[in-house]
């Protein structure tokens, strides 16, 4: 089996201009055209059986319609949703709530997006009401490349956030991008070890032999296997991955136990 934890899909009627819009912004190419269809699409090709969906929301506004959808389409065709939660609502635990009433995994913030630090205490109110309900966030960490020159979520910066909320968090934070993108010595040095997941999203083939360390040194059992579709070819990563020469048992445990146990854990029982 093959889940990938870290994919974004977008309502059709604004998947075209969303895409060109942040490829524009961040220079880069997308894989596919962004919308639902074309990841189940990507996903065949792949030979992966499910994926997991991240919406971010930009704006408190946007919450309710993103996860509306995302409770209408979670578990279909073998594609999950997490929720979306935006650091300025003012209605944290009745969003949080909703939320884990509605049988979704988790939220994802991205601190850059929502431009809020991440070891803001607003973040830090989501991580804990999050954790207290059971609930996997998931954070985009390091630099990311619409916003270069002024990253939201360092290393350090997810260090104080776990001394703050020591414990309560503990394998319920999901870091991606190896814990930060183009913070890899930084992340070995910080984070390594820690009782936090990194995902493999979007880095693997941009800095492949430090991501296989950081594999071996973080611990087979903290990593997700993920692309970051449609920013990055799914196929294209799992060969990656494969190429690594982990052993059967290790290769299992990126490409599904890890995120079989998160999503089992919290009502998805079909997997």
């Amino acid at each position: 089996m093959i889940i990938d934890f870290h994919t974004h899909t977008f309502p059709d009627k604004i998947a075209a201009e969303t895409i060109k819009y942040l490829a524009s912004k961040g220079n880069t190419t997308p894989y596919r055209e962004g919308t639902l269809s074309s990841l189940k699409a990507s996903m065949k090709k792949a030979g992966i059986d499910y994926s997991v969906v991240l919406p971010v929301a930009t704006s408190p506004k946007q919450v309710q319609s993103i996860n509306r959808l995302s409770v209408q389409e979670n578990g279909k065709d073998g594609v999950f949703f997490a929720g979306a939660i935006h650091p300025d609502c003012e209605n944290i635990e009745e969003i949080l709530d909703s939320i884990k009433s509605s049988g979704l995994f988790g939220v994802k913030i991205h601190p850059d997006y929502q431009g809020v630090y991440f070891d803001d205490a607003r973040y830090i109110r989501i991580l804990r009401e999050a954790a207290k309900r059971d609930l996997v966030t998931v954070t985009h960490a390091g630099v990311d490349v619409g916003y270069p020159n002024d990253v939201h979520c360092t290393p350090q910066m997810v260090l104080n956030v776990l001394e703050r909320l020591s414990g309560l968090i503990d394998g319920k934070l999901i870091l991606a991008h190896m814990g930060g993108y183009q913070f890899p010595d930084e992340v070995e040095k910080r984070l390594v070890g820690k009782p936090v997941y990194f995902d493999t999203a979007y880095v693997l083939d941009r800095y492949p032999e430090k991501c296989k360390e950081l594999i071996e040194k973080h611990g087979f059992d903290k990593i997700l296997f993920a692309t970051d579709s449609p920013w990055s070819d799914q196929k294209k990563f799992v060969d990656l991955l494969r190429s690594f020469g982990f052993g059967e048992e290790e290769n299992n445990r990126i490409f599904y136990r890890n995120a079989e146990k998160l999503l089992k854990n919290r009502g998805h029982e079909y997997l």
